[in-house]
């Protein structure tokens, strides 16, 4: 019988302990990220060349590629732009960021509005992403791809989890205002 009050104590030392750590990050959740191995990293370290000035994404209720990059690791991936110009893809009418996330690789097409991206995804066979009859043009593997908002993206990976962990991320939706 004397273990049940130390169970007690225990639990509600544990219960206060992650009561607090909840309410502390809840207020700095605006200046950190949290990185994939759970050590917080200032946020300017997510931010690339594509944040505006002046600090911060716009938060306009569309895709940007910093709120993409900020978002894509929060979700856990270790994103790197790659270098150089982009590829032209077929039935796209706006070039891609390009990205790799671990082995994986991401292309990114940010539309200036939902309407001019519907236009381009009416003539796209969102299996192969390439313009409906056309031959998968990816290398490698299949193409999983994600739609959300101004947003298009293909993701390229042999990693099913991978696969659906990108798309809840950029599913989720953009940055409201």
């Amino acid at each position: 019988m004397k273990i049940l009050p130390g169970l007690v104590l225990l639990a509600s030392a544990v219960l206060a302990a992650c009561t607090r750590s909840s309410s502390e990050s809840a207020g700095t959740a605006s200046s950190t990220a949290t990185t994939s191995n759970g050590v917080a990293a200032p946020r300017a370290a997510v931010a690339t060349a594509s944040a505006p000035k002046g600090g911060g994404c716009p938060r306009t209720g569309k895709w940007a590629l910093c709120s993409v990059e900020s978002r894509l690791a929060q979700s856990g991936f270790v994103v790197k732009r790659v270098n150089g110009d982009p590829p032209r893809r077929a039935g796209f009418s706006v070039m891609p960021a390009v990205y790799t996330l671990g082995r994986s690789r991401l292309e990114v097409f940010i539309y200036p509005s939902e309407s001019a991206l519907a236009a381009d995804v009416a003539k796209i066979d969102t299996v192969s992403a390439a313009p409906r009859g056309a031959p998968n043009p990816w290398p490698f593997f299949s193409p999983t791809f994600v739609r959300s908002a101004n947003l298009a993206a293909v993701f390229l990976t042999d990693n099913a989890t991978q696969a659906e962990r990108l798309t809840l991320a950029l599913t989720a939706g953009a940055p409201q205002p």
